[in-house]
């Protein structure tokens, strides 16, 4: 998660705070996708995710200023996953459900609108959904065998 937080402190010259609370994010959406997955969790793993979900979260600072933005880019996030997790569990992964995983980005495009204004944000756009490690063919090559 190194590679993420640099990006989003030196890359997009996000405030601490906003940093603090998208990696706590990108944290917890890890384990809850490993729970859902059926994979090992670790316990420092699942005991972070649990006090940055119902704690730090919650009270960053950051998400406070933005509450009604940044819960609705949550719910969207959390939808297009469920969507994408569907589609996977019927057997029907491919490329749309591939694009569906990414929500997390969405919302590092919202946070870098937020902090220094659409304008900025449309230019670092692809940047941002470049963070985006995992290619298409990597993806497909996980339901080959299931």
């Amino acid at each position: 998660m190194n590679w993420m937080r640099r990006n989003l402190e030196e890359v997009f010259s996000l405030p601490a705070p906003a940093v603090e609370w998208l990696m706590g994010l990108f944290g917890v959406i890890q384990v809850f996708d490993d729970v859902a997955d059926g994979d090992a969790v670790e316990r420092p793993d699942l005991d972070k995710a649990i006090l940055d979900s119902l704690v730090r979260m919650p009270a960053n600072q950051f998400y406070l200023t933005y509450p009604a933005a940044l819960s609705s880019a949550l719910q969207t996030m959390v939808l297009k996953w469920q969507a994408s997790d569907r589609l996977e569990r019927e057997g029907n992964a491919g490329p749309k459900a591939y694009m569906w995983r990414a929500g997390f980005y969405d919302v590092v495009l919202l946070v870098v609108s937020l902090c220094h204004g659409p304008e900025a944000a449309q230019e670092a756009a692809h940047l941002v959904l470049e963070l985006y490690g995992e290619s298409l063919e990597d993806y497909m090559k996980e339901f080959e065998n299931a």
